[in-house]
């Protein structure tokens, strides 16, 4: 039941707002509106502040899973659904699972402790659609309390034609559908088996039937106007070359977004290809596939791969903050802050949007004819506002003629532990970093500067608190203006 609200001072500090415009725009006059020209109105509204269909959204609002789901009717050979464990950051991974009323009850607390909170999915750690029952007991009993949230469903699609009206009904906008082959022979690869109609199916026979209905289900989905994004695990030898195919389809069917995710394998996941030795793709891999996908369905290239009770930014996951056993047990919803902080946003991005257009356009005035891929250190907001040993992941960006682009992420173990810098966790963070041209950061030690111009990495804190655009447009005229200045 939720009662007068308990104070959560003691698992988050308030939102800074004073803290977060340093720096930015103080008006809600300046800038310009984010939305591209090339989404409708329509469309924007139902994407704007949702992190994972927004690539602009994800700098400033977090997502949440409530663990509602357990049961799954497919079984995939990435897949192991594991309980009570913290330490793995990937799908189908949980602390704990809980009832609709218990995710209720940590919906509540994570509202009131984060203002960035804007959308509940269910993705697992089975399936939200054949475990529907709780799914919807948990939308409903959330969409009581707290109305303006948004709902998104992550599931395999083989229960998905069955449920499309009440989804529709639900008012629930965004669907998302791992779909990793159109091709049977290839799926027989994937999936040992599917459970459909009190039957159990093997072989090119299970994957067949599983195609037939994704793809029903996402024709379906679109002719109700529901926002679908299609998750597809790149996994080399196996569908790697055949997700183009899968572009393809799926284009076809109406799909919004098309998020290309890599194989997370190792043994001690216990999956079938972690058992087996399967690989997973290298970073440079992962973007030459995106790479030749651009030109069909859109590309959703932040994903993070969370964790089926993930909690907070993407990149970031507080789960651990907000187990049951840590919150108070009766709660009321509290939307002040929230409110605020979608101000703030709207604000904010006003001025962001304005500062990726200037930069964009100065790297292409400044016509170097190079291309830079440049790592930059952030938590979020869209600015260059991590310290390098701090940070746990590195955002990549390109910039060309073309402009700058977001290409992708590249996750780490922070470098400082303690206190100290670990050389062990150095040589990894080089070795993610392959390819990269540059690091921006808000601070660098001159250990890890010196070694990564060892590497062939200019490293650079210069640029802290940027925009992350400006400080990639300001670091590329910086290097190449001079240059192109001689030539002249």
């Amino acid at each position: 039941m939720i009662k007068p609200m308990i104070s959560l001072d003691s698992l988050s500090e308030p939102f800074d707002f004073d803290k977060a415009r340093a720096g930015g725009c103080a008006s809600s006059a300046c800038g310009s509106s984010p939305r591209p020209d090339d989404i409708d109105p329509a469309v924007w509204d139902k994407i704007k502040d949702h992190p994972c269909y927004s690539e602009d959204a994800h700098h400033y609002f977090a997502r949440m899973h409530v663990a509602v789901a357990p049961a799954c009717n497919i079984q995939c050979n990435y897949c192991n659904r594991k309980y009570d464990c913290s330490n793995e950051s990937r799908p189908g991974v949980v602390s704990e699972r809980l009832t609709p009323e218990e995710a209720l009850r940590k919906v509540v607390a994570v509202a009131n402790a984060g203002p960035q909170f804007s959308v509940l999915g269910v993705a697992g750690p089975g399936d939200a659609l054949y475990d529907w029952k709780n799914t919807r007991a948990t939308f409903e009993a959330v969409r009581a309390v707290i109305p303006d949230v948004k709902f998104c469903i992550s599931t395999n699609g083989l229960a998905l034609p069955d449920h499309v009206d009440e989804i529709a009904d639900m008012a629930i906008d965004h669907v998302t559908i791992t779909v990793n082959m159109v091709d049977p022979e290839i799926g027989a690869k994937i999936y040992p088996w599917i459970y459909h109609d009190h039957k159990r199916w093997t072989g090119v026979e299970a994957s067949r039937l599983l195609h037939e209905r994704q793809m029903l289900g996402l024709e379906m989905l679109t002719a109700r106007g529901i926002l679908t994004k299609i998750n597809s695990v790149m996994i080399p030898g196996v569908n790697d070359e055949h997700l183009i195919e899968v572009n393809k389809w799926v284009r076809a069917r109406g799909a919004f977004l098309h998020n290309v995710m890599p194989l997370i394998s190792a043994a001690e996941h216990g999956t079938h290809f972690g058992l087996t030795g399967q690989r997973g793709p290298t970073p440079a891999e992962l973007k030459a596939l995106q790479d030749k996908l651009e030109g069909g369905v859109k590309l959703m290239r932040h994903c993070r791969q969370c964790r089926a009770d993930a909690v907070g930014l993407l990149g970031e996951d507080r789960g651990q903050e907000f187990t049951l056993d840590k919150l108070p047990t009766t709660l009321l919803y509290d939307g002040t802050q929230r409110q605020a902080y979608k101000a703030f946003v709207a604000e904010e991005r006003g001025d962001h949007g304005a500062a990726k257009a200037s930069a964009s356009a100065a790297v292409r005035e400044t016509a170097a004819g190079a291309t830079l891929l440049v790592a930059v250190a952030s938590k979020g907001g869209g600015r260059v506002n991590e310290h390098f040993g701090h940070a746990s992941e590195f955002l990549v960006y390109e910039a060309d003629g073309r402009g700058i682009r977001f290409v992708g992420h590249r996750k780490a173990n922070a470098y400082c532990q303690g206190g100290f810098g670990v050389d062990a966790t150095l040589e990894a963070t080089l070795a993610l970093l392959d390819g990269v041209d540059a690091v921006l950061t808000a601070k660098i030690g001159d250990c890890p500067r010196e070694a990564l111009t060892a590497a062939g990495i200019d490293a650079s804190d210069a640029y802290a608190f940027d925009y992350i655009e400006t400080a990639i447009g300001r670091y590329y005229e910086a290097r190449f203006a001079s240059a192109v200045s001689a030539v002249a």
